[in-house]
């Protein structure tokens, strides 16, 4: 099959890439392929252009063979369709999944688009990686289910009739069904790692600022965070060492130096052993990820895995986060609060959707937007124009400000105990779509272990982890401290390492 050319991780098709045992055409033509057959029926791929990966593949090929270019150099990878796209350089719309911005333009790239990008038709060399198209999301990223597109649902590929999560679950169901080899998402409140564990692959949400918003369509600001999702820990370094990296554009970005994070990764720790790689890590356990309504089969998967960093050397530690459930509250009067500012601009008058039929000046505005935003992100603006308005804004939106703040401390004051927190990325395994199509505040609910962390601005990672019911996947999720990648992915590296949860693929035997 064309599709065979794929299979492997980022870093080993960067390998053969390098060796001339493959080329990015190949590569590419093998991705399209993929997505046209396999693809189509998941709904992952919102737009793609063929011609213009094939460009990208064959300037990837000369780079290559002029001995240039990076480890991705030459890979596909394909983009969350909440990352903007110059449209002239790539033929490839721009929509955050929303009818809204149907027909929208954009005439740059985002930042995380060009870091990773082949730097064709006078962009700016980046990574080296081919852009195949972009991917299907939650409409402006709101969503724990990726049914809140305005282009329809996207399909587990483990099992059709479940959600791969949300909003990024476009970019974990294309990564997991192996139509291609990495993707990038955004993570607000648990949108790259929920849809990574509800798919069985891995994905990261970095340190708040540390891959530049620029370009990224914005949801909730001081929350909202780009990072990569791939097959490994491996890979996921490798792309984060690309996207990441202060952006004078962009300022939420940190004014940090470069970080080579795939370096970081394969660093030992002090007092490791071949056998032991994880000697000497503490690793937290908060009680309040682990009660009682977790379900039985996730409970299991993730205590399997914590075993198994114990047998790596890793030291298991009781710590307290007492304030994590009260950042349901806070994130969805934050979040909220946030989306209603920044989906202002969206009035039928500079871009975007504008009713065809319509009065004076408010009834445009009105029915511009009214025909524009499907129902969660109109929910979510009206709660957020509620919490910000007179009268409320102290009682609201101020109050979870100084809680956020708390949840904060509460992180700071574990990690004086630990180097890193462990535990499920979700209370279940993806559920049925439709399940919970009348009921958003249980949507809302099952994002109680992800949300802490995002509110802490801290990074956060889903790895596989092994199955729960109806042999859907389950992911472990690592928390770590500001800036602390490279511990996570060193953590989830040695996993990987003694473990073949990751390789695991849809279809493929228990």
């Amino acid at each position: 099959m064309a599709g065979d050319k794929l299979t492997g991780s980022v870093a080993a098709l960067g390998r053969r890439l390098r060796a001339r045992e493959v080329s990015s055409v190949e590569l590419t033509l093998a991705a399209l392929a993929r997505i046209e057959g396999e693809g189509r029926p998941l709904g992952a791929f919102l737009s793609v252009n063929a011609e213009t990966a094939l460009a990208e593949a064959r300037a990837c090929d000369q780079r290559i063979a002029r001995g240039q270019g990076s480890p991705l150099t030459g890979v596909p990878v394909a983009h969350k369709d909440i990352f903007v796209t110059d449209h002239a350089r790539s033929g490839l719309p721009s929509t955050a999944g929303s009818k809204m911005l149907a027909g929208y333009r954009s005439p740059f790239d985002a930042t995380v688009v060009a870091r990773l990008g082949a730097g064709i038709a006078g962009g700016a060399p980046g990574a080296g990686m081919v852009t195949l198209g972009k991917l299907n999301c939650d409409e402006f990223a709101m969503g724990s289910s990726n049914e809140n597109s305005a282009f329809g649902p996207v399909l587990n590929p483990w099992d059709r009739t479940r959600v791969p999560g949300g909003s990024s679950g476009g970019s974990a169901a294309a990564v997991a069904a192996g139509l291609v080899p990495a993707a990038t998402g955004t993570d607000t409140g648990g949108s790259i790692r929920q849809p990574a564990s509800f798919c069985g692959v891995t994905g990261i949400k970095p340190t708040y600022g540390l891959c530049s918003r620029w370009g990224m369509v914005a949801f909730a600001s001081s929350l909202d965070q780009a990072g990569p999702l791939a097959r490994t820990a491996e890979d996921c370094a490798l792309l984060l060492t690309a996207m990441s990296g202060f952006d004078a554009r962009d300022a939420t970005s940190a004014e940090r130096a470069p970080m080579d994070l795939h370096a970081a990764m394969l660093a030992a720790r002090p007092g490791a052993t071949g056998t032991r790689p994880l000697a000497g890590l503490r690793i937290g356990l908060p009680r309040e990820f682990f009660p009682a309504a977790l379900a039985a089969d996730v409970g299991s998967a993730v205590r399997s895995a914590l075993a198994e960093l114990e047998t790596l050397g890793a030291v298991l530690v009781e710590v307290s986060l007492p304030r994590t459930e009260l950042s349901i509250p806070v994130y969805y009067i934050i979040a909220p609060a946030e989306a209603s500012s920044n989906l202002g601009r969206f009035d039928g008058v500079r871009y975007g959707h504008r009713a065809a039929q319509h009065g004076d000046l408010l009834d445009m505005y009105r029915k511009s937007r009214s025909e524009g935003f499907g129902p969660e992100v109109k929910r979510r603006i009206m709660i957020g124009t509620y919490v910000l308005s007179h009268g409320y804004y102290d009682a609201y939106y101020l109050q979870a400000q100084k809680l956020r703040r708390m949840i904060a401390d509460d992180f700071q004051a574990c990690f004086k105990q630990c180097d890193v927190i462990a535990g499920p990325v979700a209370p279940t395994v993806a559920w049925r779509l439709g399940a919970q199509a009348d009921d958003p505040v249980k949507a809302y609910l099952a994002d109680i272990f992800t949300l802490p962390a995002s509110l802490a601005g801290l990074p956060g990672m889903s790895v596989p982890a092994g199955f729960g019911e109806g042999r859907m996947p389950v992911g472990l999720q690592l928390i770590g401290n500001y800036f602390a990648e490279g511990t996570l992915l060193h953590t989830a590296h040695a996993l990987q390492q003694a473990t073949d949860w990751h390789l695991s693929t849809p279809g493929s035997p228990a």
